[in-house]
C-alpha cells in the first residue's frame, strides 16, 4: 500500500524513482483501464526496472473512462473547460486530503506559507462552470490566507484595481491568481506599477482573445502590472499537482512531480533532456487514478528537471495512439 507519507516527503531522486516503480505495480494491479493499456504494450512490472520503462497513459483516457485506482468511494468529480459538443476530461477524486496537500504543501515550497499573503484571484472563466480543480485549489487558498480581503474577483475590475493598488502601497504580500484574457483585461482599464505584488497567469485566452506566445503576453503584462517578472502555474484537471515558473518561463516541480519528454513521431520512446518533445507527467499525488500521463502539450525538459511548454498537439498530428480504442 502506497502511504501519502511516501509522497510527500520525497528528497531525492533516488527515493522518487522507488516511490514511482512502487506506484506504478500498485496501479498496474489496481487501475483497470491502465493496466489494459499496459497489457496493450506487452508491459509488465517484470519489464520496467526503471522510471524510463513505466507507460505513460494517454490524457485522452479521461475523456472516454473513468481512470481509478481505488475502491473507495468517489468524493468529487474534476472536469475540464470543453468547447460546446467536445468531450471534457473528468478525473474522479477518491481522497481530496491528497489534493489539498499536494497543493498547499506544492506552494508553499516555491512561495513560502499562504498565511503571508493576500490571496485575489481573477479567474472569470472558470467561476463561470463547476468542477473545476483550479477553483477548488485557489478557494482552499483564499481561505488559508486569513485575509479579509482575499477573495475572487468576476466583472468587478474596478473594485480589484482599487483593493490591489492600495494592498501594494501598504507593503501587503499579494498573490494575483488569473486567466491571461482577464489580466490584459484588467491593465486595459488601468496601469499599475507594483512592487509587492507576484502576477501568476494559468494561461489561456478560452476564446475571449487572440492567443498569444509566452513572450509577448509576459511583455504586456510585465509593462500593464509596473513588474520585471510574470509569474505562471501549470497544472491541468488530470493532475492533483502543479508546476510554478518565477518569471523566465521555466517551470519547476515539487518533488512528488516530473516531467519527461516523448518522441513526437513515437509516443512509446522517451527523448533525452534538451530535446523538444510531447510532455509527460509523472505525478505521484495521483496514486488514487493515474500517475503517469502523456499530455498534448509540447516542451523541453532539462537536466535538473525543469522544463518549459512550447506549444501543442494538433489533434491530426498526435502518433502513437490508435491503442485508445479499448
Amino acid at each position: 500500500m502506497i502511504q501519502t507519507s511516501d509522497i510527500f516527503n520525497i528528497k531525492t531522486d533516488q527515493a522518487f524513482e522507488k516511490t514511482a516503480l512502487n506506484l506504478f505495480k500498485f496501479q498496474f494491479k489496481n487501475n483497470k483501464v491502465y493496466r489494459s493499456f499496459c497489457d496493450l504494450l506487452y508491459k509488465h512490472p517484470s519489464d520496467v526496472k526503471t522510471v524510463n520503462d513505466i507507460p505513460f497513459l494517454p490524457i485522452q483516457f479521461f475523456k472516454t473512462h473513468e481512470v481509478l485506482s481505488s475502491p473507495a468511494p468517489i468524493e468529487t468529480v474534476f472536469t475540464s473547460s470543453g468547447t460546446t459538443g467536445s468531450a471534457v476530461s473528468k478525473h474522479a477524486v477518491t481522497d481530496l486530503n491528497i489534493y489539498k496537500e499536494s497543493f498547499t504543501k506544492g506552494f508553499q515550497g516555491f512561495y513560502g506559507n499562504l498565511k503571508d499573503y493576500v490571496v485575489l484571484a481573477l479567474l472569470p472563466s472558470y467561476l463561470d462552470r463547476d468542477g473545476s480543480s483550479l477553483i477548488y485549489m485557489v478557494n482552499d487558498m483564499i481561505a488559508m490566507s486569513h485575509h479579509p480581503k482575499s477573495g475572487f474577483y468576476l466583472d468587478n475590475l474596478s473594485e480589484l484595481k482599487d483593493t490591489l493598488i492600495r494592498l501594494d502601497a501598504q507593503g501587503k504580500k499579494i498573490l494575483l491568481i488569473g486567466v491571461s484574457f482577464a489580466l490584459l483585461d484588467l491593465i486595459e482599464s488601468h496601469q499599475f506599477q507594483l512592487k509587492h505584488t507576484i502576477i501568476m497567469e494559468t494561461g489561456g485566452m478560452k476564446g475571449r482573445r487572440k492567443e498569444l506566445i509566452r513572450e509577448e503576453l509576459h511583455h504586456i503584462l510585465k509593462k500593464g502590472f509596473g513588474l520585471n517578472a510574470i509569474h505562471s502555474e501549470y497544472g491541468m484537471t488530470e493532475l492533483l499537482s502543479q508546476a510554478y515558473s518565477n518569471g523566465n518561463g521555466i517551470f519547476k516541480c515539487p518533488n512528488w512531480m516530473r516531467v519527461l519528454t516523448r518522441d513526437t513521431e513515437d509516443a512509446l520512446s522517451l527523448q533525452s533532456t534538451g530535446k523538444a518533445g510531447g510532455i509527460n507527467v509523472i505525478d505521484l499525488a495521483n496514486v488514487n487514478s493515474c500517475s503517469f500521463i502523456a499530455t498534448q502539450d509540447l516542451g523541453r525538459v532539462y537536466a535538473d528537471h525543469s522544463f518549459e511548454i512550447i506549444g501543442r498537439f494538433d489533434n491530426s498530428d498526435i502518433r502513437g495512439c490508435n491503442l485508445m480504442v479499448l
